[in-house]
């Protein structure tokens, strides 16, 4: 099932101390989700946000907030996220001990769930709850801090995702996070990406140069 492109910022690379006015200008730039990476210091070896910052910037965009968190355990938080107005919520199949449960009560909470897998975390793993979610998100990075370099392996693992899904003939969005710029978006979408999630990329320059940035992301 063949979706238009979609660019989803994210928000580990805007200015902090300024965190509405940047996903204000982000959205005016033309984004289509606002990407946001919940991090605990556990589960990856950084923190940064949480439901409170969530829902304080809920009022400053209507875009879809594409809620990514690496966190563990994360069962316990899924209900604080979902009220503090996440569309989408991605979870790690390592981030707790019933996967599938976890889909479950995203789902019961009437938001859309993601699986996000890590580098070395085989396509596999999605053998089992595929047909229960929304979108698969391939960390092309190990998650924890923005500014990496894209890990080419993760190519095939996109294919192999993309395979699956289009077997499945389900509407699943395919999502690629870490170290997406001009010269690696092409190539994940070649791959079979249909969301790319890009900080450095879309943040640099300041707010004048935020719609050029997410421009030269598309596919021409």
């Amino acid at each position: 099932m063949s979706h238009p492109v979609r660019i989803a910022p994210s928000i580990l690379s805007a200015d902090f101390s300024k965190l509405g006015e940047e996903v204000r200008a982000i959205d005016a730039a033309g984004c289509d989700w606002i990407h946001v990476d919940v991090m605990d210091g556990h589960f990856v070896p950084n923190i940064t946000i949480g439901p409170a910052v969530v829902k304080a910037l809920r009022p400053h965009t209507t875009k879809p907030f594409d809620v990514h968190l690496m966190i563990s355990p994360v069962d316990q938080f899924l209900e604080d996220f979902a009220n503090a107005g996440a569309d989408i919520i991605t979870v790690h199949p390592e981030a707790g001990p019933h996967l599938h449960r976890t889909i479950q009560r995203i789902k019961a909470l009437g938001k859309l769930a993601g699986v996000s897998l890590n580098p070395a975390t085989p396509a596999k793993m999605l053998d089992y709850v595929l047909e229960d979610i929304d979108l698969v998100l391939v960390m092309s990075v190990n998650p924890g801090f923005g500014g990496q370099s894209f890990i080419e392996s993760q190519l095939r693992k996109i294919e192999a995702v993309r395979n699956s899904i289009d077997k499945l003939g389900k509407d699943i969005r395919l999502e690629v996070d870490g170290g997406i710029d001009i010269n690696t978006a092409p190539r994940a979408i070649a791959a079979g990406a249909d969301v790319l999630v890009a900080g450095t990329a879309t943040f640099r320059g300041g707010p004048a140069q935020y719609a050029t940035n997410i421009e030269a992301l598309r596919p021409k």
